[in-house]
């Protein structure tokens, strides 16, 4: 059993991925090819945004964001500490200062009634976290930053794309939205690739010059940019992969639900709101002495893994970088969240082998 089964993946696209890939290795445009104008086109008509800016990776797309509202040393994003640790490190590696703010302890996600207590005049952003494939509460974030004023929102999407909120998709919810094309998210490339979306044609255009050096034109530049192109070959995997999406997500939206199901009043999971939905990019549960029961299901042959183990604002390397300590539930969560396996070729027979293995 895999933890996100890729090679059964690969199998059931291998002729269109192959195809895809073929076709690149035949006209040899491997950077900026017409796979990349096809592949924004198509994801910006996926989820309505009327920009979408492919690029090097979800981290890269933060950044390229981030650079593009112009966040300045000292600025201050309100975001959360229960996270992989590319949403603050692109605000600091910018001079900018994480102001962590607590979760959720039921979703994990950002709990949005903290966020106006956070912000101060160095406000410049606020980055919620659509975290485990569900989207924060993004029209509650987006009325807040309006009645401050020159707030950018700013989605973490990378394990969110897919996901509906209030019928509408991530990555179209606010400023902007940014995802990931990691291999083992719900939308996955052969290795790093990213998008940024925004409804902003300045802000999209600023994205698109710093992708590539903050060049408006070849050798003309306008701004300060960063070598954050996706290369041709990886918009072609998501190509190919994208003609199953919808299959795909509603795959993960009737395996998440089994899952909920079979534990339901057995041990608490992470838990989807009634307007939201979540590609469940991961399945994740709360146990105690997680340890121990990580190394029995390792044991019987069930992989799982931890997202995430300590929050942001107790790593050495935000130490002196951040504001926002007092967030118990992300503290509380860290010690006891665990993923399951997880992908839309996850069989009934192995989900039902990792619920039995788990209740033990």
């Amino acid at each position: 059993m895999q933890f996100v089964d890729l090679k059964a993946q690969y199998a059931a696209l291998k002729p269109r991925i192959d195809a895809r890939i073929q076709r690149v290795l035949d006209h040899g445009q491997y950077i900026m090819g017409p796979e990349v104008a096809e592949l924004e086109q198509q994801l910006a008509a996926y989820t309505g945004a009327r920009h979408c800016i492919t690029v090097a990776s979800g981290t890269e797309a933060l950044l390229i964001a981030l650079m593009a509202i112009a966040l300045k040393p000292g600025d201050e994003v309100i975001t959360t500490p229960f996270t992989f640790a590319a949403t603050a490190e692109m605000i600091v590696l910018l001079g900018g200062v994480p102001v962590f703010v607590d979760i959720e302890p039921d979703t994990c996600n950002i709990d949005a009634s903290l966020i106006e207590a956070a912000i101060t005049p160095r406000t410049r952003a606020i980055m919620p976290v659509s975290l485990y494939g569900q989207a924060a509460d993004m029209d509650e974030i987006n009325a807040i930053a309006a009645r401050h004023g020159n707030i950018a929102v700013i989605e973490d999407a990378a394990q969110s794309f897919g996901a509906d909120y209030h019928a509408r998709k991530s990555c179209n919810l606010s400023t902007f939205g940014c995802t990931s094309f990691f291999p083992s998210k719900p939308l996955g490339c052969y290795g790093d690739g990213g998008a940024i979306f925004t409804g902003d044609d300045a802000l999209a255009q600023a994205c698109r010059e710093i992708r590539v050096h903050g060049q408006s034109k070849r050798y003309t530049h306008t701004r300060v940019g960063v070598g954050g192109r996706m290369d041709t070959l990886q918009c072609a995997v998501v190509l190919a992969k994208f003609e199953r999406f919808e299959w795909e997500v509603a795959q993960r939206l009737a395996i998440g639900a089994r899952y909920n199901e079979l534990l339901a009043g057995k041990l608490p999971f992470v838990v989807q709101r009634p307007e939201r939905s979540s590609v469940f990019a991961q399945y994740t549960v709360f146990v105690d002495e997680r340890a121990a029961v990580q190394a029995r299901l390792a044991s019987l042959g069930v992989p799982t893994a931890v997202h995430y183990p300590l929050p942001l604002n107790q790593q050495a390397a935000y130490e002196g970088r951040c504001r926002g300590n007092a967030t118990p539930h992300a503290r509380a969560a860290a010690a006891r969240v665990l993923s399951l396996p997880m992908s839309a070729d996850l069989s009934v027979d192995d989900q039902q082998r990792v619920v039995q293995s788990l209740l033990g």
